[in-house]
């Protein structure tokens, strides 16, 4: 059914922005914020005044809806009306060896840095008993803390 037939309480049960969809879906072409909140506001019979103090907010709406997209930073129209292209470059592929060539030496010196912490790891400490380790502490209040 065409969001134009639609009663008005149908369309009060539906948000601003999935009106916006329908309304672009069923014309197919693109429309410019304000020219599309206006389309919204005369199907929902909302004043100038309620234009005024909700576009900011149906911008922002439009703005983080995966459904729409901005043409030339000025229309909306519907991503699914568009195709994405991508373009790969002969040059990353050889940028791909080099990042490959870098992991490897990366690896090396990772390894080589795991077995000199090894080396100086002091297993004194683990054989310590929790008393021990807290009967070094000092407790001290807000007081000192300040001074």
């Amino acid at each position: 059914m065409s969001i134009r037939k639609k009663e008005k309480l149908e369309l009060e049960l539906m948000s601003y922005i999935d009106i916006a969809y329908e309304i672009i879906k069923e014309d197919k072409k693109q429309y410019n914020t304000p020219n599309l909140f206006r389309e919204v506001c005369s199907l929902l019979d909302l004043s100038e005044t309620e234009f005024e103090t909700k576009i900011g907010d149906f911008f922002t709406a439009l703005s983080t809806d995966k459904r729409f997209i901005l043409i030339d930073s000025v229309n909306w129209d519907l991503k699914e009306n568009h195709v994405v292209k991508v373009i790969i470059d002969e040059g990353e592929e050889e940028d791909a060896e080099e990042d490959s060539i870098d992991e490897e030496d990366e690896e090396e010196n990772k390894n080589e840095e795991e077995i000199d912490e090894d080396d100086y790891s002091d297993d004194s400490i683990d054989d310590m008993d929790a008393d021990e380790e807290i009967g070094d502490l000092t407790i001290i209040n807000d007081e000192e803390i300040e001074e």
